[in-house]
């Protein structure tokens, strides 16, 4: 999901620990703890998300992501054995980062004592930044070919729920009850927002905030 509603200090490490685990969990055997071995492996990780949001999943290749990683074929098939095993680990890398950063996104608005309408526009103006529409655009393409991919659906599915997790600290900060019951709504409206405003450009994210307003507005009554 792309620039959720996180106006709450108390959106915790909870989401980002499960990426850490999911991703640790998922990583073959022979990887080393050595910090030149961890480089290579985001080298490509990072590289691969760069390729999905340029030309979508389709583009994704061995060649392709070698050389914009600057690696051998050699060293991307020892580290990563399978397009799903890659496409699987360069989502849980996003979500790892991606939850840290909205938390601090969360935090810096709770320091502040926000109204609703304040969050909601600080929301509007993040989704707008130009730098976060080739993150969105992949994470999107991700979730798209999970639903071909049924060995990346777990990484789709921990993805929704990080960002549920958020949703629900939120709505619990503004005083909204039954946040976690709630949450999936508030992730499927940004979701279909996202969806709408790449489509178009990437770069108007009016109605965004008016689209949150309405919604939390609706939950408070």
């Amino acid at each position: 999901m792309t620039a959720l509603f996180t106006p709450a200090s108390v959106a915790g490490p909870g989401a980002r620990t499960d990426a850490l685990q999911a991703r640790s969990a998922s990583r073959p055997r022979r990887e080393s703890s050595d910090p030149a071995v961890t480089g290579v492996r985001e080298r490509i990780l990072r590289a691969t998300l760069e390729l999905i949001a340029a030309s979508g999943v389709a583009a994704v290749t061995n060649r392709r992501v070698a050389k914009s990683a600057g690696v051998s074929l050699g060293s991307l098939t020892y580290h990563f054995s399978s397009q799903s095993q890659l496409l699987h680990e360069s989502m849980l890398l996003y979500v790892e980062e991606e939850t840290s950063r909205r938390e601090q996104i969360a935090r810096e608005l709770a320091e502040r004592e926000p109204s609703v309408e304040q969050v909601a526009e600080a929301v509007e103006r993040v989704v707008a930044t130009a730098s976060d529409i080739p993150q969105q655009l992949a994470e999107l393409e991700l979730h798209l070919h999970a639903a071909r991919d049924p060995e990346l659906r777990a990484a789709s599915e921990r993805c929704f729920k990080a960002h549920e997790q958020i949703a629900a600290a939120a709505l619990a900060a503004l005083g909204i009850p039954d946040g976690e019951r709630h949450a999936p709504t508030v992730v499927a409206l940004m979701t279909g927002l996202a969806v709408r405003r790449l489509a178009a450009g990437g770069h108007d994210a009016q109605g965004t905030s008016e689209a949150l307003l309405t919604l939390v507005r609706g939950l408070e009554g």
